[in-house]
């Protein structure tokens, strides 16, 4: 999170299929604020006709039918309130590429001349960031709510809202402070369950140095040797440390 926002806006979409440039359309936008990192309450949540069929594949994603669209506003009834909610907040989106692309290609058929969404909101891609953290790891929505302990058994199929509200508990964690989706921000921190998480400057820590004895530095030696026995001479950690044994 950049220090020039204040205030936030964690963001989902659905759509009629995965490629905006095939043409498929958004029918869904789910938005909750931050403000100071707290949740305000103020969501924006809108389903949309896209005009067009939506594929099977994405329906049986999202569970959302042409029949049920059929009497939704379309995205230009709907552009400009959305936009005044989103304008000069930082988006935090989970694969934001895919979210912003749809977000641009609508705004792009309602008037060729209006601003893209970077143009009047700084834009945060959890995805990105959970790569950085967990390397080699699944890092899609259900697999941070495992690793963070957060529970979305209700999570049956992807939807906006309840995706942006989720994403609104992981996003917290991840970047180390408050992360109930409470709305009272004076609530204590100790009736927010297994998933809150408290923020610790570790560079104000006093931490002891603990030096290996003697026994302990030979035993890791003789582990190292046995590893990069078999690893045909390929141990990495012991080239790393200067510990191989050839």
């Amino acid at each position: 999170m950049s220090d020039k926002y204040e205030r936030q806006i964690v963001l989902d979409t659905e759509t009629t299929g995965l490629e905006h440039r095939q043409g498929h359309r958004i029918i869904e936008i789910g938005c909750v604020e931050l403000i100071n990192r707290k949740l305000t309450g103020n969501n924006f949540h809108q389903y949309i006709n896209p005009d067009r069929e939506i594929d099977q594949g994405a329906m049986e994603v999202h569970g959302i039918t042409n029949e049920f669209l059929a009497d939704k506003p379309f995205f230009a009834d709907v552009g400009a309130p959305m936009m005044e909610y989103l304008s000069g907040a930082e988006l935090i989106i989970h694969n934001a590429a895919f979210d912003v692309g749809f977000l641009d290609a609508e705004l792009e058929r309602l008037d060729p001349n209006l601003p893209k969404i970077a143009a009047v909101c700084g834009v945060h891609d959890t995805l990105l960031q959970a790569r950085k953290m967990f390397p080699g790891q699944r890092n899609d929505l259900d697999s941070l709510c495992r690793r963070f302990e957060i529970n979305n058994s209700h999570r049956e199929l992807h939807g906006a809202l309840l995706d942006a509200e989720i994403l609104a508990d992981v996003y917290l964690i991840m970047t180390g402070g408050q992360a109930s989706l409470s709305l009272d921000a004076s609530s204590d921190n100790s009736s927010q369950g297994s998933s809150a998480r408290q923020n610790v400057n570790f560079s104000e820590l006093a931490l002891p140095l603990v030096a290996p004895t003697s026994a302990e530095q030979q035993n890791h030696v003789e582990w190292l040797a046995r590893l990069d026995e078999k690893a045909d001479g390929q141990c990495v950690w012991s080239r790393l440390n200067g510990d191989s044994p050839h």
